[in-house]
């Protein structure tokens, strides 16, 4: 590597394993640029934090001692950042590239494939159907033909109850529906960035379909370069997938061919937490929720909030662990929430959130206010609510709803 360059970690996930009898952090690429998967041991988690882009190979060596208060040896820091950069995990002219040949790829394919298909759920559709059924006890079709829903994007196995509850709850709007909307947490998405893709989701089912007018005229409204800027991130983003695959089974168990459905990934509010701001006075936002509106008046729309609510515990970074008492506490918490949000109230959903500065880390944070803006003032239902374990101590957990709006 150019020692005069200065690295820039690309946003991944770091995942705490032991690996050969160590401690170790995993490297987990979002896009997989790489098949390399990469594991550094727990004392070099000190190197990562310091690969910020403002900072050359030397200086990053000179703080790291400075950090760990002892002199090592030079090639130990430059060997690390050849690992990184072999693995595609710099933001540098060599990841860029393989970034443009996924894209470019993804955009070639008829439709985009389902990423996590015989990895977090089967991949035959029987097989798949199967496993959803399984979680049925707590679901109930009704009749409700609201118009939207608050779904997760946890996996099944921890919250299969909840999917089941808020989609067979919905089943007769869903097929009563003319278009889905279905908006999801982008993970790695640009601070408020809406991204949006002309490819149509796959599943073990088939194809759902999209709506290319309407994903044009959404583009136009965000313009077309930043309405795409990410589009990489619907490569293996699993917060539209998860609710995609719940909505394409209830078409498939009632036999009936699924109406449209457009996939939008929102990134994070965290901007507006940090500068004060709102998103109800960002423009870009606002031009995207107008157009939506006008485009979408004369139709029967679904709309979905694919999103989890509290992420906390040590797996997150908090200090301390999440006792009965703090889970009661969280759940009051949520309950507050969940109560806006049946109201489409989205002002009091971002006021008690950006109250707290997102301590809780709602995952749901922008996708939910977005959706509420979009709908307008209304009544809704809570239909299910829970806590999933985090980590095997059951000390962190993420808490997850299903809602119904009206």
């Amino acid at each position: 590597m150019n020692k005069n360059a200065k690295p820039l970690l690309r946003p991944l996930d770091f995942q705490p394993v032991y690996y050969q009898e160590q401690q170790m952090w995993f490297l987990r690429d979002p896009l997989q640029l790489s098949t390399r998967q990469l594991f550094m041991p727990e004392a070099m988690g000190p190197l990562l934090s310091l690969l910020d882009g403002q900072r050359t190979a030397d200086e990053i060596h000179n703080q790291f001692c400075a950090m760990v208060g002892a002199p090592l040896d030079p090639q130990i820091t430059a060997d690390a950042l050849d690992l990184l950069d072999d693995a595609y995990l710099l933001e540098n002219e060599k990841s860029e590239l393989a970034k443009r040949a996924i894209l470019a790829e993804y955009r070639s394919q008829l439709f985009r494939p389902p990423a996590l298909a015989g990895i977090s759920y089967p991949a035959d559709p029987q097989a798949l159907t199967e496993q959803l059924q399984t979680y049925a006890g707590g679901g109930v079709v009704s009749q409700w033909k609201g118009r939207g829903i608050v779904s997760p994007h946890i996996d099944y196995n921890r919250g299969g109850q909840v999917y089941s509850q808020v989609w067979r709850s919905a089943e007769s709007a869903i097929l009563d529906a003319e278009l889905i909307v279905i908006l999801g947490t982008d993970h790695y998405g640009g601070l408020g960035r809406i991204t949006l893709t002309n490819q149509s989701y796959a599943t073990p089912y088939g194809v759902l379909p999209n709506d290319n007018a309407l994903v044009d005229q959404l583009a136009a409204a965000l313009g077309p370069e930043a309405a795409f800027a990410n589009e990489i991130n619907h490569h293996q983003e699993h917060s539209v997938e998860l609710s995609a695959v719940w909505l394409h089974h209830i078409f498939n168990q009632a036999g009936k061919e699924p109406c449209p459905m457009v996939p939008i990934l929102v990134g994070s509010f965290q901007h507006f937490l940090a500068n004060g701001s709102r998103p109800a006075n960002d423009e870009r936002l606002l031009s995207f929720l107008e157009v939506l509106k006008r485009e979408t008046a004369d139709r029967r729309v679904l709309t979905v909030a694919s999103v989890d609510l509290a992420h906390v515990g040590p797996a997150f970074g908090d200090q301390f662990l999440i006792d009965p008492a703090r889970r009661e506490k969280l759940a009051q918490l949520d309950s507050e929430l969940m109560a806006a949000a049946v109201k489409g109230d989205a002002e009091s959903w971002y006021s008690q959130i950006a109250a707290v500065d997102d301590h809780n880390r709602i995952c749901g944070f922008a996708p939910t206010y977005l959706m509420l803006k979009y709908l307008g003032e209304t009544n809704g239902t809570q239909i299910a609510y829970d806590q999933c374990p985090a980590d095997d101590q059951e000390s962190s957990f993420v808490s997850i709803c299903g809602l119904l709006i009206d």
